[in-house]
């Protein structure tokens, strides 16, 4: 399952539209460019938002899986 060198994880599951981002947005920050971020978050707002968000902030997605009703969200920090 773990095919990225994972560098933080954030679990957002709990959490709403916008703080979603707002909280992926801040872990990013603590990161280093080069640096991989795995978020898990749930379907609908959060899906749409917290992918489309973190290109517009510039990184990258390297992957999404779907593991039952929540996500695994992959970010290249760039």
């Amino acid at each position: 399952m773990n095919d990225y060198n994972i560098t933080a994880s954030l679990d957002i599951t709990r959490e709403t539209c916008p703080i979603t981002f707002v909280k992926t947005k801040l872990k990013l920050e603590t990161l280093n460019s080069g640096d991989i971020l795995e978020v898990f978050l749930k379907g609908g707002e959060p899906l749409e938002n917290v992918p489309r968000s973190v290109k517009d902030e510039g990184h990258k997605i390297l992957k999404l899986e779907q593991n039952g009703d929540i996500y695994r969200l992959i970010i290249l920090k760039q």
